[in-house]
């Protein structure tokens, strides 16, 4: 296992050892002693969810506030995606800013989203099966989320709007701007 620090703070991208041979492949996906001396930090995951999306799904920016707040550990089973992370810590020196990551069935890449930041992916395959596991338990009135098209951030999705894909509700989702003043996080 091998960890790649990102310019936000606390992000993480991690590139498993596989071992490959001709009946497939192997690889420790997690191993909590190890993944904990790497990044520097304890952690405890509690929680695990999985998604299936289909080609241009854009799935996010999405947070959780005050001691609901979670940090991730993202990969993807089945696919690609553009994985994306942005800093919505209000004290953070790189507030506003995101990093975006592959991640496919085929590089075995992981990422790792702390606290104090919105999440989102964008489907490049056809379809995705999305994994990840979460260090909070979910909780609805805790939610939170901005535009993935916020230009303030100016993500690059890779692509024209109109091959994004979006839940109702994730079209509805407000600035980064318009939420900055709400943001609190446990971290």
């Amino acid at each position: 296992m091998k960890v790649e620090e990102t310019k936000l703070k606390g992000c993480f991208i991690i590139h498993d050892t596989v071992f490959k041979d001709d009946r497939g492949y192997f690889f420790e996906s997690f191993n909590q002693q190890k993944f904990e001396n790497l990044i520097g930090v304890k952690i405890n995951f509690i929680q695990d969810n999985q998604s299936k999306s289909t080609k241009g799904v854009l799935r996010g920016l999405h947070y959780q506030l005050q001691e609901h707040a979670q940090a991730k550990l993202v990969r993807v089973l089945k696919g690609k995606v553009l994985d994306v992370a942005v800093d919505i810590r209000i004290d953070s020196p790189t507030f506003g800013e995101y990093v975006a990551v592959e991640l496919s069935e085929d590089n075995f890449t992981q990422f790792f989203v702390p606290r104090g930041f919105a999440h989102g992916f964008k489907v490049l395959s056809d379809e995705a099966i999305f994994f990840y596991k979460c260090d909070n338990f979910y909780n609805k009135a805790s939610e939170g989320g901005i535009i993935y098209n916020d230009s303030s951030i100016n993500i690059n999705w890779g692509n024209r709007e109109t091959e994004n894909l979006l839940s109702e509700r994730d079209k509805m989702l407000p600035t980064l701007n318009e939420v900055k003043h709400t943001l609190n996080f446990n971290l």
